[in-house]
């Protein structure tokens, strides 16, 4: 196998070398596959079937002070972007009722998590209930912002299908039944 994205592919949209991390991919309803990845700039494109080859052009979410590590999750007929902002990183989040947007700002998702510079989320729904996957470094209090433990707390929507902000808790969730 080779590269799906190699830097050469994004130099139109930055003059980074680092821009093309934090990959992830949703399959949405209808089966259609995206990859969504970024520093500094949130990329997506459409992948052919076989998912390992791009089906179509490279584009940008446009979202505010986009650092890295973006995640799509869909709930209840909305799409949510999340992903790093400002450094050391909080986890902010956009919404939209299309994949490809408009995108609209909500704001800080999630606080500065603990001894890490970085934070990196994902978001799932499980049995009925969601979840907030992220990192601290709790466990590595002693080894600099860089080290990272993992962390689940519970997620809960508003009725207008707005995030609540995520509480970081030490206890985390109880076992899904």
């Amino acid at each position: 196998g080779s590269a799906l994205i190699t830097n050469d592919m994004t130099t139109d949209k930055t003059k980074i070398s680092w821009d093309d991390i934090d990959p992830t991919v949703i399959v949405d309803d209808n089966g259609q596959a995206y990859l969504i990845w970024g520093n500094t700039a949130c990329y997506y494109a459409k992948l052919k079937k076989n998912m390992i080859e791009l089906d179509g052009p490279i584009q940008t979410f446009n979202v505010p002070n986009f650092t890295e590590a973006p995640w799509i999750n869909k709930h209840n007929g909305w799409y949510y972007l999340s992903y790093a902002t400002g450094f050391p990183e909080k986890i902010a989040y956009a919404m939209s009722k299309n994949i490809n947007g408009p995108w609209v700002y909500k704001g800080i998702l999630n606080e500065l998590a603990g001894n890490s510079n970085t934070n990196h989320q994902a978001i799932i729904d499980f049995k009925g209930k969601s979840y907030f996957i992220y990192h601290d470094g709790a466990l590595s209090a002693n080894a600099g912002g860089y080290h990272r433990s993992v962390c689940i707390d519970y997620l809960y929507y508003n009725p207008d299908g707005t995030m609540k902000r995520v509480v970081m808790t030490s206890e985390g969730v109880k076992s899904a039944k």
